[in-house]
């Protein structure tokens, strides 16, 4: 048996490993590659394996860099299962139509811009899958129960326990083998993202005692989150300073799935504990505000501190004015409110969507703030606003960056170092090898350092893309 990883080896984003046994093949995963000038031409280039022989497709859950490139694999010619917990295939129902929006759009624009520079050399850009692409993706999702164990054969069962990240994201557990031919299975994890404990909103992820290969996450591998107290705090601070005293806006680039969920929560609480006056949030994104009601339908998959902040919310509609805008040209209202608002708004990395319009109206005006809370991968815009840049081009013109620009780490809903750490703590025996993934190259290698010198395991690496690994 062997394993390989098609993305998210030495980088965070476009995560799939190809498992080969002796009966067959599966991959777990199938990201998009995100941020950088090389992502389009990565995505193009991803999938460059026989998907004749895959006899299944495993999701961790649903962001992109995880499931994004499901519509190409169908549309090179993938016929096979997709299985995923319930909550994410209803998800993804959401993302990846809207993921193939904006690639028909980016397409378009494309051609669009190389017509009016030079009519006699025509950009032919084509989108990397399309809206019905997509739409005929989704008929080869499965959805499964967390902690249901299902057959795929002779030789492979699988369960989806509890990750902790976003809605529906999973840890998933595969044993390959036939116990009549083979013996005991070999069971591999596949961590997909894993959260912080003691987060709002989902449960906090599940236990797991064993397995004899394990692929772990390392986004923030390298590092600690502020407690959530500080966190908190911090962001008090923030809109006390911006909405009351500079009275401008507060602008918040957030993931529509997981992060928009919540960040709404993390406000909600807020003026609940009488930390802040009463807010106006709106939420200017058509997909947050699906995921949004998704989440509400899977309730029994909270945690019930949210379950109590929605009753206490739901009983004072007075303190939390939350807006959902779907129709552009209430978006295109919002750019007239010069203070007073918290805008929440997609993509979470400032990359695309109703966010680009909301910072070219915003981060030109020292009275404003910017608060970026999760991942900002290298070379996007977010990340470029992260370092520090004094001014950015934004629709073909350039914004100098006058608004404050915070980043707080503390709302990732991915765990940190001693997160990180503490979930391996719960393995009764280290696993044969340990492969340490989704992570700068910086951040996976000190996380090996840190798995090697706190829990004593000596077989743990940074796989190299595309090399197989052997599994004894």
């Amino acid at each position: 048996m062997e394993i390989s990883f098609h993305g998210a080896a030495g980088e965070v984003t476009g995560s799939c490993a190809r498992v080969v046994h002796d009966a067959g093949v599966f991959l777990v995963d199938c990201g998009m590659f995100q941020g950088g000038r090389n992502a389009a031409t990565k995505n193009l280039r991803a999938l460059d394996f026989n998907l004749r022989e895959i006899d299944f497709v495993l999701l961790t859950h649903a962001h992109l860099d995880h499931s994004g490139l499901v519509p190409r694999l169908v549309s090179l010619g993938y016929r096979g299962p997709i299985y995923a917990t319930k909550a994410t295939v209803d998800l993804l129902q959401v993302l990846l139509l809207d993921s193939a929006f904006i690639q028909e759009k980016e397409a378009e624009w494309a051609n669009r811009r190389s017509r009016k520079r030079n009519a006699r050399s025509l950009s032919n850009a084509a989108p990397l899958y399309t809206v019905e692409q997509a739409r005929e993706s989704l008929n080869q999702l499965i959805g499964v129960s967390y902690d249901e164990t299902v057959r795929l054969g002779a030789a492979v069962s699988c369960r989806f326990r509890e990750a902790g990240h976003i809605l529906g994201s999973a840890i998933i557990e595969v044993e390959v083998g036939d116990p009549a031919r083979h013996g005991r299975p070999k069971r591999l994890v596949f961590t997909g993202d894993i959260g912080q404990n003691t987060r709002p909103v989902v449960r906090d992820p599940a236990p797991i005692r064993h397995a004899d290969y394990l692929v772990v996450e390392s986004t923030y591998g390298n590092r600690a989150h502020r407690p959530m107290a500080e966190t908190e705090a911090e962001l008090v601070g923030i809109l006390r300073d911006t909405l009351q005293r500079r009275q401008g806006n507060v602008v918040i680039p957030a993931f529509a799935v997981g992060r928009t969920q919540e960040v709404i929560f993390v406000l909600a609480r807020l003026v609940q504990q009488g930390k802040v006056a009463p807010l106006e949030i709106v939420v200017d994104s058509p997909m947050a505000s699906a995921v949004t009601e998704l989440t509400l339908r899977y309730d029994e998959l909270w945690d019930d501190e949210t379950r109590r902040l929605r009753d206490w919310v739901l009983a004072h509609p007075d303190q939390v004015r939350l807006r959902f805008v779907q129709d552009v040209a209430e978006s295109i209202a919002l750019n007239e409110r010069r203070s007073g608002l918290v805008i929440i708004s997609a993509s979470g990395m400032c990359e695309a969507g109703r966010i680009k319009h909301h910072l070219q109206h915003n981060l030109g005006r020292p009275e404003c703030s910017i608060v970026i809370c999760g991942f900002q991968a290298g070379g996007t815009l977010g990340r470029r606003l992260v370092d520090g840049v004094r001014s950015v081009i934004l629709f073909g013109e350039r914004l100098a960056v006058r608004a404050q620009v915070h980043t707080i780490g503390g709302l990732s809903a991915h765990a940190d170092q001693p997160a990180l750490l503490e979930w391996l703590r719960h393995f009764e025996r280290p696993p044969k090898r340990t492969f340490v993934v989704h992570g700068e190259h910086e951040a996976s290698r000190v996380f090996v350092a840190a798995i090697k010198d706190e829990l004593g395991w000596a077989a743990v690496e940074v796989p190299e893309p595309a090399l197989p690994c052997r599994l004894d």
